[in-house]
């Protein structure tokens, strides 16, 4: 295990630690408990539509790359890296072993890592401008007002981050060659209006998924406030410091929650809530996993093939 999974898993640990210290194990329990067979439908139902449109931007993006890939085989691809996101440390497993295996399917590593990486980056580019947009949207009166300004020194920081990046002349280099590489994919406007638009159905499934976990678990609050909630607590789920997606989704929903005057036990009752309606919600991954597995083994048994053709 590399330092930096490490690092990951112990940062998801920390955040997930101090929260329970701060505000107790009864949100946590009050989360689980809140989990109903009807909002696990929702959820599912609201996981098959974003896991279809996350599919569809895969998609698009490999097409770009001149990459083949099955639509119906990177929904599949799909529930899978989104199971093992969700059940090993890190959060990012997942796409690794998606692009590896289109890697090794397509004969071209290089550019199925880079499709990935391209589509995930794309997604959260839209998840973050969707919840500026939404937060601006609600104006200065909004007692989410706060948080638009939270959110927007995160921005200048990412803003300065990235200036800071490209400051060295091997910086500028990997942006010149990254930048020729998006080209090929966003040339095309359709392309381009296919990926923003699935990015745009999978934060808003995402967004939905919380706040019927927020609704499970009793929060009182208008819609509108409880998908600018989500938003911020998805977005500081999107990083890859945490547990299964556990750890920073936890602390930014407890503060998000207070600050807003809903209490911080409510933030992470919601966040428990949604954690495993999430779970739930990408078991089909597990089952795709264990088909694989199947074939795999089946595969390497001598005389499986002929012996299915004579039967």
């Amino acid at each position: 295990m590399t330092r930096r999974r490490l690092l990951s898993i112990a940062l998801g640990v920390a955040a997930v630690v101090a929260v329970a210290l701060i505000v107790g194990a009864e949100p946590f329990v009050r989360g689980f408990a809140a989990v109903s067979p009807g909002a696990i439908v929702a959820a599912m139902l609201l996981t098959a539509l974003s896991t279809a449109a996350a599919a569809t931007r895969w998609h698009a993006v490999a097409g770009g790359l001149g990459l083949r890939l099955e639509w119906t085989a990177a929904v599949a691809a799909y529930y899978r890296s989104q199971f093992l996101n969700s059940v090993v440390p890190g959060g990012v497993v997942g796409d690794v072993h998606r692009a590896y295996r289109h890697g090794r399917e397509s004969g071209d590593m290089a550019l199925a890592i880079r499709a990935v990486a391209t589509e995930r980056i794309a997604g959260q580019v839209v998840q973050f401008a969707l919840m500026a947009a939404v937060l601006a949207s609600l104006g200065l009166t909004s007692s989410l007002s706060g948080m638009a300004v939270v959110v927007g020194a995160i921005l200048i920081v990412a803003g300065i981050a990235s200036a800071v990046a490209v400051a060295t002349a091997r910086g500028r280099r990997v942006l010149r060659r990254e930048l020729a590489v998006l080209r090929r994919v966003f040339s095309d406007p359709r392309r381009t209006l296919v990926v923003g638009g699935s990015s745009v159905v999978v934060v808003g499934s995402l967004a939905a998924t919380f706040v019927v976990a927020c609704l499970a678990t009793g929060v009182q609050a208008s819609i509108p406030d409880l998908v600018a909630l989500a938003l911020v607590a998805l977005a500081a789920a999107s990083l890859p410091l945490n547990i299964g997606g556990w750890g920073p989704r936890e602390a930014t929903a407890a503060s998000a929650f207070a600050l807003v005057g809903l209490g911080a036990e409510a933030g992470v009752a919601a966040s428990t809530a949604f954690g495993v309606l999430s779970l739930i919600a990408v078991a089909p991954g597990a089952v795709v996993l264990l088909a694989d597995r199947i074939a795999a083994a089946r595969s390497a048994v001598p005389g499986t093939v002929h012996e299915e053709v004579s039967a």
